[in-house]
């Protein structure tokens, strides 16, 4: 966690030093000679400030949406990952105390460990002495649990996607009504000055499809580093598992926690009424 919040950190430095920059440098420019005479009227080139302004105060909902998309993808990557999702030496441990058919051991050393890999397996294991069917139940409910806690996340990128083009919308309609309203009382007098108004309110729109596009496609390339994290998790299972004596470990109880399923109330009052009528 603290390695992803230094990352974090270190993106949106570097972003908002690269905006400060370009502003900067637009800003900057060397004025030309007094006594140079004027080939050319001077092109005033907006600086990315001045184009946020121009988008109105829509575009602070956009820069959180692009706030959030960065920090999602890379907590969604992270999350993902094969030394995250099955840690090595969870997993050589694991193989050691399977080796020794210290089923006890495995279950407990899992209870301690926090990975996908980890719970997954302790559940497989608790359920041995219930048959090789019930193991593998166990463990497809344990894998459907994991897959959508590891996506539930990387959903939000789908909802940036398609919420910020509506959000940049509703900054354009915005713009566009107070455009038109202008012009009704002024009439068109000059029509550049509309034009101009008119790809003022378009920023806002334009912002939203920046963020809308790589969110969508972050979106699916973690969903299917997500699947692929699950697939790992279910074939390394199927290493560990195979071969299994079942058999041998009919009946028993790994784990050691409380059993509530007893023998029916009715069917034991009546084996003691039987009992003390024999008596």
């Amino acid at each position: 966690m603290t390695s992803l919040r230094s990352l974090l950190v270190a993106l949106l430095t570097g972003m908002l030093l690269l905006v400060g920059t370009i502003s900067y440098a637009q800003e900057a420019k060397p004025a030309a000679p007094a006594g140079a005479a004027e080939a050319t009227p001077a092109v005033h080139k907006k600086s990315l400030l001045e184009k946020f302004n121009e988008g109105g105060k829509i575009m602070y909902l956009i820069v959180l949406c692009s706030i959030a998309t960065v920090y999602l993808a890379i907590d969604g990557v992270l999350r993902t990952s094969r030394n995250r999702v099955i840690p090595p030496d969870q997993l050589e441990r694991v193989k050691a105390l399977f080796r020794d058919g210290d089923y006890v051991g495995a279950y407990n050393y899992l209870k301690t460990q926090k990975s996908p890999f980890a719970n997954v397996t302790r559940v497989g294991v608790s359920m041995l002495g219930e048959g090789k069917t019930a193991v593998e139940e166990a463990v497809m409910q344990e894998l459907s649990k994991e897959s959508a806690q590891m996506s539930f996340y990387i959903s939000y990128l789908s909802v940036i996607g398609v919420c910020t083009p509506m959000i940049g919308l509703i900054g354009t309609v915005s713009g566009m009504m107070g455009a038109f309203d202008t012009l009704g009382t002024t009439g068109i007098g000059d029509p550049t000055k509309l034009s101009g108004r008119i790809a003022e309110v378009l920023v806002a729109t334009f912002s939203g499809l920046i963020i809308a596009v790589p969110a969508f496609g972050l979106y699916y390339f973690l969903r299917n580093r997500a699947a692929k994290a699950i697939h790992d998790i279910q074939d390394t299972l199927n290493v560990l598992f195979r071969k299994m004596p079942y058999d041998q470990l009919a009946g028993a109880h790994i784990g050691g926690e409380e059993l509530y399923a007893n023998t029916p109330n009715w069917i034991a009052s009546h084996e003691t009424t039987a009992a003390q009528i024999n008596a």
